[in-house]
């Protein structure tokens, strides 16, 4: 292809066998420079797409084999049941064919429900404090990569399953690199440095096979290509049904994670819940309610009067909400316990997957941080609870009545 971009080739309505064929041409001109592979997998969709399809064409020998293959696994223990279900029996299958997979999971303290029902840091929001995609997938992934490379010579090729339509916002970063380090347009998206990773430089190129792919084709291969006996036998059609399988709508199958505080709705999960066999989840709506509740001044602690910062200056918003009190992060550990334990007393009568939102260590964890009074950093549990109303001072003497407000929660 010449350099008419690849958006051009997704207007000429590629059909599947096209696609797969691009892909092929993306790998070729790209994977023989690099020894090592590594495959970025979060058990969504896109991920799953491009795993099962590079092992399919690594097994039929239509792209070379790198020296090492390893399939880098984000497990956030914050997915959708069917993925992470599927994830296994995926997993399981790369075992038998002799594939690497390291799972990568954030350091205790700093999972989700740990950081917030142990350490008692307020779910996130899309307005202050949007913390939870960099510590529980990305970081953690950046460091397995370090670890990787350290044990490797040379460069290492990261193939992802970034495609174009995903995000309106992650396209056009994607038609300004779509020719970066000297890419032919049309042959995926190709970068010589993992974008904004820290110490990765020169070490870690990036591959995107699947730019190209429609979601309809997405769909395709998971649902009845990768199912077969000639393309692999993958587990993969639970991915695809769980969203509504052909009549799934892109936006359904881009909130990975259960309940996400961020989402305005829970369009994945209500899709879910529409196919009788995954009915039973149906307590997993509560965990969106339970985030909203706990971000509520009746849960959390505020700052009392000035606050210095480490500089000097005082702080904007002197009275500002902070973390989760004691009593508040007790009642959110039962209430998501009570939820486990409601899903997985149906699965157990109906002979389904039962789910672990919390498992026994993290739930021994939340205890004892709880246990030993743990607070956020810049916290000491002395401040007054947040429904308490007081007068601002400021340092020059001036004296405000504090008035609440919803920027507050």
């Amino acid at each position: 292809m010449n350099q008419i971009d690849i958006f051009s080739a997704g207007a000429k309505r590629l059909q599947m066998t096209d696609s797969i064929d691009l892909t092929i041409q993306s790998l070729l001109a790209y994977c023989g420079a690099h020894d090592h592979w590594g495959i970025a997998w979060s058990g969504g969709k896109d991920s799953s797409a491009t795993l099962t399809l590079i092992i399919w064409l690594l097994d039929t020998g239509k792209i070379p084999r790198p020296k090492s293959l390893t399939v880098f696994y984000a497990d956030t223990r914050q997915e959708l049941p069917p993925l992470a279900i599927a994830a296994r029996h995926i997993m399981d299958e790369l075992e038998e064919r002799g594939i690497a997979v390291e799972v990568v999971t954030a350091p205790m303290d700093k999972r989700f429900m740990v950081y917030i029902l142990g350490r008692g840091v307020p779910p996130p929001n899309n307005n202050t404090l949007r913390w939870c995609t960099r510590q529980i997938k990305i970081d953690p992934m950046e460091e397995a990569l370090r670890v990787r490379l350290e044990q490797l010579d040379g460069q290492v090729l990261m193939i992802t399953g970034v495609r174009q339509g995903e995000s309106a916002i992650r396209d056009r970063r994607i038609e300004m690199s779509c020719s970066k380090d000297g890419a032919e347009c049309g042959q995926g998206w190709y970068q010589q440095v993992l974008p904004n990773a820290k110490g990765l430089r020169g070490r870690l190129a990036t591959l995107a096979p699947l730019l190209h792919w429609r979601v309809c084709h997405v769909w395709e291969w998971l649902r009845h290509w990768a199912p077969s006996a000639e393309f692999g036998d993958w587990s993969t059609a639970i991915i695809a049904d769980a969203y509504g399988g052909d009549e799934a709508e892109e936006v359904n199958a881009r909130t990975g994670c259960i309940g996400c505080p961020l989402a305005s709705e829970d369009k994945a999960l209500d899709t879910i819940l529409l196919n009788p066999a995954w009915a039973y989840l149906a307590p997993l709506k509560g965990l969106k309610l339970l985030w909203r509740e706990l971000r509520e001044p009746q849960h959390r602690l505020r700052k009392a009067g000035i606050e210095i910062l480490k500089d000097g200056s005082t702080a904007k918003n002197p009275q500002r909400m902070g973390p989760i009190t004691f009593d508040g992060r007790m009642m959110g550990l039962e209430r998501v316990l009570g939820i486990q334990d409601a899903c997985n007393a149906v699965a157990r009568a109906i002979g389904r997957p039962e789910i672990d939102l919390i498992n026994i260590e993290e739930e021994a964890r939340i205890r004892e941080l709880i246990a030993l009074e743990t607070w956020p950093q810049g916290w000491d549990g002395d401040e007054p609870i947040a429904t308490t109303i007081m007068d601002t001072v400021y340092a020059n003497g001036a004296v405000q009545p504090r008035l609440f407000s919803e920027s507050d929660v």
